[in-house]
C-alpha cells in the first residue's frame, strides 16, 4: 500500500502546479524584459540608506520620461539573462547590481541622466557604518572650539590640534577616512562637529548600459563645467604642440607662417644679407657704424681746414662703403653655401 502525502510537506508536488509568488515572478521578469527592449538606455541605482519618505519624492520628481523599477535582485537577474543574447553588453550589468538596487529606463543620455539625478541630491551628515564617498579631510587652520576635552578627541581620529589664541586650532591636514572605507562611530561624531556633511541622500547611480557600453560611477558623475575647462585645456595644448614640432593645419597655419618670416628676418640679419624687409635697419645701422669710424679719426689741420677733412672723410666713406659691400657677398656665398647643406640634409625644401 502506497503512503499517504496528503499534507506531507516533503510531498513532490505535480508538474503544473505553480505558486502565486511564482507567477508573480514571472509577470515581473517579463515586464523588465520588454522594458529592456524598449528604452535605449538602462541604469542601475543603488537605494541603500534612502529614506522612504525622500525615495517617494523623487518618483514623483523624476519626470515621465524615466521608468523607475524596484524588484529583488534574483529577478533582474532572471530579466538579463532572458535578453543577453538580444542585447549587448547586457549581461555585464549584472555586477552592478550592489546594495538594493533599482532599475531606471530611459531614452535620455546617460550624461543627461546622471546629472539629472546628482542635482536632485541633498546633503547629509555621516551616519556610523556608511562608506565615505570620497576622502574626507579635516584641513589645518582655526577653529570655533574653546580648549578642553575636544583635543583628546581629535587626537583619537589622528587630528593634532592645539591651541591658538583662545581657540583649537588644527595644526595639520588629517584624512581622517579614505574613499570607500566604513565610517567609524568616533569620526561621524568628529565629523558632525566641524559640520561636515559628506553624504548625499539620493539615488545613487552605479552604472547605465547604452549601446552595448557600460558606463560607471565615476564616468556618469563628471562635472560638465570641469569637463569643458578640460577639453579647451587639451585643445591650447595640442595646438602649441603642432606649432611646436611644425604641423601645418587650419588652426597653426598663420602662426607657423609668422614665426617662419620671423626667423628667416633674424637668419638675414644675422649673416648681413640685405633684403626689403632689412633695408631700412640695414642702412641705418651701417650710417651709425661709418659714424662711429668717422669719429674715431683725427684729421690733420692744413690750410684748407674743414675742406682737407671732409676729403679724407670721403675717401674713408668709400673704403667702408667697398669694404661693407664685400662683407655682404661673403655673407650671401655663406647663405648660398648653408641652403645647400640644409637641402642635402632634407631640412630645406625647394
Amino acid at each position: 500500500m502506497k503512503a499517504k502525502t496528503l499534507g506531507n510537506k516533503n510531498a513532490r508536488r505535480p508538474a503544473d502546479y505553480v505558486t502565486k509568488a511564482a507567477v508573480q515572478k514571472r509577470k515581473a521578469v517579463d515586464m523588465l524584459v520588454k522594458l529592456f527592449r524598449s528604452y535605449s538606455v538602462v541604469a542601475i541605482v543603488n537605494l541603500e540608506s534612502l529614506p522612504a519618505a525622500q525615495l517617494q519624492r523623487l518618483r514623483v520628481t523624476l519626470g515621465s520620461d524615466l521608468q523607475f523599477i524596484m524588484c529583488k535582485k534574483s529577478v533582474i537577474k532572471l530579466a538579463i539573462a532572458a535578453v543577453k543574447d538580444k542585447l549587448s553588453g547586457i549581461d555585464k550589468l549584472a555586477a552592478s547590481l550592489v546594495g538594493m538596487p533599482a532599475l531606471l529606463f530611459t531614452n535620455q543620455n546617460p550624461f543627461k541622466l546622471g546629472s539629472t539625478l546628482q542635482k536632485s541630491k541633498s546633503k547629509a551628515p555621516a551616519k556610523p557604518g556608511q562608506t565615505a564617498p570620497y576622502d574626507i579631510v579635516i584641513p589645518a587652520g582655526p577653529t570655533s572650539f574653546a580648549p578642553g576635552p575636544i583635543i583628546s578627541e581629535l587626537a583619537s581620529v589622528g587630528i593634532k590640534a592645539g591651541v591658538e589664541a583662545g581657540k583649537i586650532a588644527v595644526k595639520v591636514p588629517c584624512t581622517i577616512v579614505r574613499e570607500g572605507e566604513k565610517i567609524k562611530p568616533k569620526v561621524a561624531e568628529v565629523l558632525a562637529k566641524f559640520n561636515i556633511q559628506p553624504m548625499e541622500i539620493g539615488l545613487n547611480l552605479v552604472a547605465a548600459l547604452e549601446n552595448g557600453i557600460i558606463y560607471d560611477r565615476k564616468v556618469l558623475s563628471v562635472d560638465p563645467a570641469a569637463y569643458i575647462t578640460e577639453l579647451i585645456t587639451a585643445a591650447l595644448e595640442s595646438r602649441s604642440l603642432a606649432v611646436e614640432v611644425g604641423f601645418p593645419a587650419a588652426e597653426t597655419i598663420a602662426q607657423l607662417i609668422t614665426r617662419s618670416a620671423r626667423q628667416a628676418r633674424h637668419v638675414a640679419k644675422g649673416l648681413g644679407i640685405v633684403m626689403p624687409e632689412l633695408a631700412e635697419e640695414t642702412v641705418g645701422k651701417a650710417g651709425l657704424e661709418a659714424a662711429a669710424i668717422e669719429g674715431m679719426i683725427k684729421f690733420p689741420a692744413d690750410a684748407s681746414g674743414a675742406g682737407a677733412a671732409g676729403k679724407i672723410s670721403q675717401e674713408f666713406k668709400e673704403e667702408i662703403a667697398a669694404e661693407k659691400k664685400q662683407r655682404e657677398s661673403v655673407s650671401h656665398d655663406k647663405a648660398e653655401e648653408l641652403a645647400g647643406e640644409l637641402k642635402k640634409k632634407g631640412t630645406l625644401r625647394e
